[in-house]
């Protein structure tokens, strides 16, 4: 098809050869970041392409975050949530993180009941830019995870390397055990 994008590494007037090296070498730092996180900080960490994208999923107990109140950021310990949802959407072509989406997360219990529905917005961390929430949901054993986002809507540079990301994306994990969030 002549509408594809060419590979999102092809040298442009707007990306040489050493401009894309640092931005794989940008994504590979973010990627080391990320498997930390899913592999040795969560209780669940999963990552999985799809597309121009690559979406991790991470799960843990719910923590303490700062929030914007109208007196500026106030500590928020979780009340009733019992679960954090961290999701990283990245470039599958070069490991980078992607800014400014929309992301939803759906919960179902192994009937396909959904359990929770939310939005994970931004959320910054000294270590990894993620997308997070916390949320209440009941100790499943074989949860669906399911992430959804639209095509994000930034303007992009470089006419060879810049149409990309033009496919929403529904992405599932499972099962999932939550059972790390029973009392002890």
């Amino acid at each position: 098809m002549s509408d594809d994008p060419k590979p999102p590494t092809t040298p442009s007037e707007e990306a040489g050869r050493i401009g894309l090296a640092l931005a794989r070498a940008e994504g590979a730092a973010y990627g080391l970041a990320l498997k930390h996180m899913t592999g040795m900080v969560a209780e669940f960490g999963e990552e999985q392409r799809h597309g121009d994208y690559s979406v991790a999923l991470a799960l843990e107990k719910a923590e303490g975050l700062y929030m914007w109140s109208g007196d500026g950021l106030e500590w928020r310990e979780p009340t009733t949530e019992n679960l954090h949802v961290e999701v990283a959407v990245r470039d599958a072509a070069d490991g980078r993180f992607l800014p400014a989406l929309d992301i939803d997360v759906s919960i179902a219990d192994a009937s396909g009941r959904e359990v929770a529905q939310l939005r994970v917005p931004f959320l910054w961390h000294p270590t990894l830019y993620h997308y997070g929430q916390n949320v209440a949901v009941p100790v499943l054993r074989d949860a669906t995870v399911t992430v959804r986002f639209p095509p994000p809507t930034f303007p992009r540079h470089d006419e060879v390397n810049g149409r990309r990301f033009l496919e929403p994306a529904e992405v599932r994990f499972g099962p999932v055990d939550l059972s790390f969030l029973e009392e002890k």
